[in-house]
């Protein structure tokens, strides 16, 4: 059990923070943008809220509840990911809301960071309106219609979320331990609208996590689906059905074989041609070449005979 235990904390130790330290090496401070960003934004909107006026233009820009209608929601969510909730200390929450995006940047990269991090929130959110809609009652799942009045802000789902997505990609179990199931207790000790939203954005990051690098195969699988589920057209009845005609087949001249006669003797000290070289003969040539071996081969014979002196008959 102690192995255990040592090796599964040095294991977590060298993804969770010995490779980010190496990519911040590596990369230099524009590997904590993100991080910044989100701990800057988080006290700038907390200095503006100070203020009656301040605090009236934080609510129009961030400011996110369930009974608003849809779109001005998912206008204000990304806004409303850098204000912080008034019921909860500020100055504790940056800590672990840079080293949340941070970590995230350094590991995942800053698309993908941003993106996890708008998923989570936006799934909480829009999930509360479904549970509201619900009403009370469904084995505790629905809600009041009064929640919808409630002010929902803060970083605390994307924070969990980024936590939770790299503790499932890394098999971290004691980072999954310390905010996953933190949240949980949270939740059941303190049920409100804020640890729904937190367990919600929890469950989300572990679908996410679970589906991290299989986007080929999901593709794959969503084109075979698509495939099979397409509508086959139907053929009227009585159409002709098209028959496919194979091309002939064309054979080049060049590639075809040719067939050299073989020469007849040589006449007038004329050589023969050695191994069927010499020029090509057109096929009437080629047609008539028995004939003309043998038209030469009697008439060397009649010559034969007038040259010979002695006469004939005799010995």
């Amino acid at each position: 059990m102690a192995l255990f235990v040592v090796r599964t904390l040095r294991g977590e130790w060298h993804d969770i923070v010995i490779h980010p330290v190496r990519q911040l090496l590596r990369r230099g401070l524009s590997g904590l943008v993100l991080g910044f960003v989100a701990a800057f934004g988080v006290i700038f909107f907390h200095a503006v809220a100070q203020r009656p006026t301040g605090e009236v233009a934080v609510r129009i820009l961030g400011g996110v509840k369930a009974d608003l209608p849809l779109w001005l929601a998912l206008l204000r969510t990304p806004v409303s990911l850098y204000v912080p909730a008034l019921d909860l200390p500020v100055w504790a929450g940056i800590t672990q809301l840079f080293l949340a995006f941070a970590l995230a940047e350094l590991t995942l990269g800053r698309s993908r960071t941003l993106t996890l991090a708008y998923a989570t929130t936006l799934a909480g959110t829009l999930t509360v309106r479904v549970m509201i809609a619900l009403g009370s009652g469904w084995w505790g799942l629905g809600l009041p219609p009064e929640v919808g009045q409630v002010l929902d802000t803060g970083p605390s789902a994307a924070v969990v979320g980024l936590f939770t997505y790299l503790a499932v990609i890394r098999r971290a179990p004691v980072v999954f331990t310390l905010t996953g199931g933190s949240m949980v207790w949270e939740s059941i000790a303190k049920p409100n609208l804020a640890g729904r939203e937190h367990l919600i954005a929890v469950g989300a990051a572990i679908v996410l996590g679970l589906l991290h690098g299989r986007g080929r195969g999901l593709r794959r699988i969503w084109a075979n689906l698509v495939i099979g589920w397409r509508p086959r057209r139907r053929r009227p009845v009585g159409a002709s059905i098209p028959v496919r005609v194979p091309p002939a087949r064309t054979e080049s001249v060049l590639s075809a074989p040719t067939h050299v006669l073989p020469q007849g003797p040589s006449r007038h000290g004329e050589r023969a041609p050695v191994g069927g070289a010499g020029p090509r003969h057109s096929d009437s040539a080629r047609s008539s070449a028995p004939h003309d071996i043998r038209h030469d081969i009697r008439h060397d014979a009649e010559r034969s005979a007038h040259d010979d002196p002695s006469p004939a008959g005799t010995g």
